[in-house]
């Protein structure tokens, strides 16, 4: 039971991080009308995470490396949730 769960929590880390790489490749073509569609959908889901981070690293330019430490963060979750040992036979 252990397994599925943290193979699940895995796997969502996993899509979201995809979503997260795409929604910061498309904010750099935000005058493409395919790009605005697209991201209308992805910042619903991608922009709660990303805001907790943007509320305490301000963009630096046009850069706003506060996606870098968000999938940082993911990933080192990731990596802890892979690590734990679960106990079976």
């Amino acid at each position: 039971m252990a397994t599925l769960l943290i193979s699940t929590l895995v796997n969502f880390i996993q899509i979201y991080l995809v979503l997260i790489f795409i929604r910061i490749l498309l904010s750099w073509f935000q005058s493409a009308s395919w790009a605005e569609t697209v991201m209308s959908y992805l910042s619903p889901i991608t922009d709660p995470y990303l805001n907790i981070f943007r509320s305490f690293i301000p963009p630096i330019g046009m850069l706003d490396v506060s996606s870098i430490l968000a999938i940082i963060v993911l990933q080192l979750l990731e990596s802890v949730l892979v690590q734990i040992p679960v106990g079976g036979f």
